[in-house]
């Protein structure tokens, strides 16, 4: 199964060239996903480097075991947020460079039975970790109408988002509303084409972010930078939508004002003409480096 799913990992070069500062550190890949950031760190590090990989995917974890044999990798199923802890306990007192890429990978995006894309369809769950309780489906079956149109508006940007909501709480009067192509529907109803971009395409980032809690596990990741990262050490964030971006830039000018970090790319760094053609969903990826004095 895993050889028909592969993932082109975004900003590679750039993330390596601005993070891997030292041959022989300690790196952390705070998402694994299927191990694309990881090799191509791995390729660049010397013998003796250290680079622990978390997902809170266990099937993507698993294919990133089968995809990379070495020794150097620690792959741990665990939220990026939990790292400090967990290079503690393997007794390491920090990272040199440290990789947050906040997007999904092909694989998550391209199965259907992971609800995560519109485009293909599936149950509505949207869960990175398996193991967790809520899913899309509770959301929108199970939520009140206040909660829906607050994350629709604060998560998705929805312009439309109380007529969506009202939208949901109509159909799922009708029944349950169990699939992407199920919800896909409700928002079409109400909602016209904008251009390219499916008039659900917001409503699915709104609903995947809640059911993640994505933006809390951001501001808790740079909130414990200092403890992830040791001094003369570097982070990384990637970022794909303007709720992320405008988080983590917000965040990493505090920590340079307050003293003790420099912010290593005064802009984003975003993907060369040539990488976007060849991978077209790099298009919005942004990264943003920061150094521990």
């Amino acid at each position: 199964m895993a050889a028909q799913w592969t993932h082109i990992p975004v900003l590679a070069q750039e993330a390596a060239g601005l993070l891997l500062t030292r041959p022989e550190g300690v790196y952390v890949d705070g998402t694994l996903g299927l191990g694309g950031h990881a090799a191509y760190f791995l390729e660049r590090l010397g013998p003796c480097a250290r680079l622990f990989g978390f997902d809170k995917d266990e099937e993507a974890l698993a294919m990133a075991r089968t995809k990379i044999h070495d020794p150097r990798l620690t792959a741990v199923h665990a939220s990026y947020t939990q790292a400090a802890q967990v290079l503690k306990e393997a007794g390491v007192d920090g990272a040199d460079g440290a990789l947050f890429d906040l997007g999904l990978s092909s694989y998550q995006l391209d199965n259907p039975a992971r609800g995560f894309s519109l485009l293909r369809d599936g149950p509505l769950d949207m869960r990175f970790d398996l193991s967790s309780s809520v899913t899309a489906a509770e959301i929108v079956n199970g939520w009140g109408l206040a909660e829906l149109e607050r994350i629709l508006n604060e998560y998705g940007e929805e312009r439309n988002a109380h007529a969506i909501a009202m939208a949901i709480m109509a159909a799922r009067r009708q029944g349950r509303i169990e699939t992407t192509f199920d919800l896909k529907k409700i928002v079409e109803s109400v909602v016209r084409a904008r251009g390219k971009i499916h008039p659900a395409t917001q409503t699915f980032q709104a609903l995947r972010i809640a059911v993640n809690d994505e933006l809390g596990c951001v501001r808790t990741v740079l909130d414990v930078l200092p403890d992830i990262i040791k001094p003369g050490g570097r982070a990384g964030i990637i970022t794909f939508h303007s709720l992320e971006d405008r988080l983590v830039k917000t965040r990493l000018k505090e920590l340079a004002a307050g003293g003790g970090w420099r912010l290593v790319t005064k802009h984003v760094v975003a993907p060369q003409y040539e990488e976007v053609r060849r991978n077209p969903r790099a298009r919005s990826a942004k990264l943003r480096v920061i150094e521990r004095l």
